[in-house]
């Protein structure tokens, strides 16, 4: 397998998360978002929409969108599963995951933030206060929901779920940019708990190959 993807990425980062979690090789491809090499004509056939993720199956087959890639994943190397075996935990869980898929990491991705500075004329801290703003509102929102929840180690139970390949990324991001993180107890636990798991590890950001480009 290809995985096309920059290494800041959240969306890149989820999938690596789910990659390393079920023991998969694969050959990371790097895509320079800052760079735009995104948008260059010989990769047109693998991001038509000018986004990472991707990946490219053993057979040839592309597959976009983290949520998708994953899910994919999770079906054809089941073990160990990214979603539980109920069908009101496996809603949980994609409830957990798409509240930061759907609801904060659109208003804060590269793209987005760009169109504020440069076609808007936003400031640069003014983009930065859009960025705290959305993230924490979010987080509040996803700590909210594991309140109602029996307490466990991670999202969803006691082993990593697809809701724990999304929080991750979005909590590295928002330390990036200084986001306040005080008052989620449940949120925080849930990341220091994955953040000791050798997967966790091997696929943040300053483990990749193009880390320092």
């Amino acid at each position: 397998m290809k995985l096309y993807n920059y290494f800041r990425s959240s969306a890149s980062f989820r999938v690596r998360i789910a990659l390393e979690l079920k023991g998969l090789p694969y050959e990371y491809v790097p895509v320079h978002l800052v760079k735009g090499e995104h948008r260059q004509p010989q990769l047109a056939g693998v991001l038509p929409a000018q986004l990472v993720p991707t990946l490219v199956t053993d057979a040839g087959e592309r597959i976009g969108q983290s949520m998708a890639i994953i899910e994919y994943l999770d079906e054809v190397h089941p073990q160990p599963p990214l979603l539980p075996a109920d069908p009101l935990g496996r809603a949980r869980v994609r409830a957990l995951a798409q509240a930061i898929a759907c609801e904060i990491h659109p208003l804060n991705n590269l793209r987005v933030l760009k169109y504020l500075t440069r076609e808007l004329k936003v400031s640069e801290d003014d983009k930065n206060t859009w960025y705290r703003h959305w993230v924490r509102l979010g987080l509040e929102a996803f700590e909210a929901e594991l309140a109602l929840q029996p307490a466990a180690t991670y999202s969803h139970g006691a082993t990593p779920t697809l809701a724990d390949c999304l929080l991750v990324p979005q909590i590295f991001n928002g330390q990036r940019l200084n986001v306040d993180f005080a008052g989620l107890p449940r949120t925080m636990a849930v990341f220091d708990a994955c953040m000791k798991l050798p997967a966790f590890q091997k696929a943040q950001p300053s483990a990749c190959p193009d880390h320092e480009a």
